[in-house]
């Protein structure tokens, strides 16, 4: 890693970065900026959606055993479930914090689960996988299901949301995902709210890759409950999920559920009841969470999260784009979360070899999910800050030497696609 921690004014991307005007010393740095260290252990950076790269004090929180039922881990429980509620700012007292073991898709589909009624039907509106995934959870669960599918990458509108639901009065609430990181886009999820609560519906946000860096507070965005994960923007580790749910949607919710373990109106009663998890839980992805939640608002909480994000998507896409590569998403519809770029049109470029020589040079990346170009993903969120995105570039052009590829741009299939998305989300 040494080798690529070197000054930016010494190589032919200096221009670029430059332009991004964020430098380690420079004023516009916040004064709760935090110190990035490189991984402890050596390993490689994540540039993924999550799980991602977290601090050595993360790491080393989970060097301890907790007793799942003694007075000190339930008040770890307790402080989570509080810090996590505070970040829904103002209008936080209607809402209750529902931590549920398992991987994400675990707390989606609780939530799914528990807070649409038996005779219920959503409205999904899928642009990736993950919108896809909670129809097909849905279908698994016995609800009705109508799918928005706007393909890899388009994003669902409030009109569209408006019209589906003034067509359909059997539709009881409307599911989205915050961040799609399919594709990166970061979807409008105020006006989609906005036209769900003018019909009278209810609705569902799968905030998972988004919530800790992106603002979703309840005094400006109407919602019934949203999920998210422990291994996300908090920059925790794998291990459980948790539902943030309007007090009434928890109480209503008795009953609804399909399953013993991921009934939320059980798991929020019993912890309001006892302190505890109604089942083992992960006693040290807790203990990391809690130190990563703290760590969170010592930066300066969402707002100063989110910059930091910020600032790592900016510096890398103006790095990226002077080597030759173009995003798939215009900057309008970008998010700090994950970025798509498209292959280069140099037959000497084979994604394979790049993700190795990616992978030598201490950086992981992800691959793509176009369908009708070839493309790869590179994350933003985790432990990493501008300088650490800009050793990611210096690797992504010597990788490209090492490759023999001349020049990274496109081939005009890409931009074409492209185009044909940019007419289509300003229609």
């Amino acid at each position: 890693m040494d080798q690529y921690q070197i000054t930016i004014l010494q190589i032919d991307l200096a221009d670029a970065f430059r332009r991004c005007q964020f430098d380690k010393r420079g004023a516009e740095m916040p004064d709760n900026h935090i110190e990035i260290s490189s991984p402890h252990c050596g390993e490689p950076y994540l540039l993924t959606p999550g799980p991602l790269t977290t601090s050595y004090d993360v790491k080393r929180a989970m060097l301890r055993d907790w007793g799942s039922w003694d007075s000190d881990f339930r008040a770890m429980t307790a402080e989570l479930r509080a810090r996590l509620l505070a970040m829904l700012g103002e209008g936080q007292d209607e809402f209750d914090c529902v931590p549920m073991q398992g991987s994400g898709t675990f707390s989606v589909e609780a939530m799914l689960g528990s807070l649409v009624p038996h005779d219920g039907k959503v409205l999904v509106l899928a642009n990736g996988a993950y919108g896809l995934r909670a129809a097909e959870t849905l279908r698994y669960l016995g609800r009705q299901v109508t799918l928005l599918d706007k393909g890899d990458y388009m994003p669902p509108r409030g009109a569209d949301v408006a019209e589906i639901l003034a067509d359909d009065p059997a539709i009881t609430h409307v599911f989205v995902a915050h961040c799609e990181t399919s594709s990166g886009i970061l979807n409008p999820i105020e006006e989609i709210s906005e036209a769900t609560y003018a019909a009278g519906r209810k609705f569902l946000i799968d905030s998972m890759s988004a919530f800790g860096a992106i603002p979703l507070e309840v005094a400006n965005l109407r919602f019934e409950a949203m999920v998210s994960s422990a291994n996300k923007c908090i920059e925790g580790v794998p291990g459980f999920g948790f539902v943030l749910a309007r007090k009434s949607a928890l109480e209503n919710a008795k009953g609804n559920a399909h399953s013993l373990s991921l009934d939320l109106h059980a798991q929020w009663s019993h912890m309001n009841t006892s302190g505890q998890w109604r089942f083992t839980p992960p006693t040290h992805t807790v203990a990391a969470f809690l130190t990563a939640l703290r760590s969170h608002k010592a930066e300066g909480g969402v707002g100063a999260r989110g910059a930091r994000y910020r600032r790592n998507l900016e510096v890398l896409v103006a790095g990226m784009r002077a080597l030759g590569f173009e995003t798939l998403l215009d900057d309008r519809w970008l998010s700090p979360i994950i970025v798509t770029f498209f292959y280069p049109d140099d037959p000497a470029f084979v994604f394979d070899r790049f993700y190795a020589l990616l992978k030598e040079k201490g950086f992981i990346i992800y691959p793509g999910k176009l369908t009708v170009v070839g493309s790869f993903r590179i994350g933003c969120i985790g432990q990493m800050d501008e300088n650490v995105m800009q050793a990611v570039v210096l690797a992504v052009q010597d990788s490209l030497t090492e490759m023999g590829v001349a020049d990274a741009s496109p081939p005009q299939q890409a931009l074409a696609e492209r185009s044909r998305l940019l007419a289509e989300m300003n229609e």
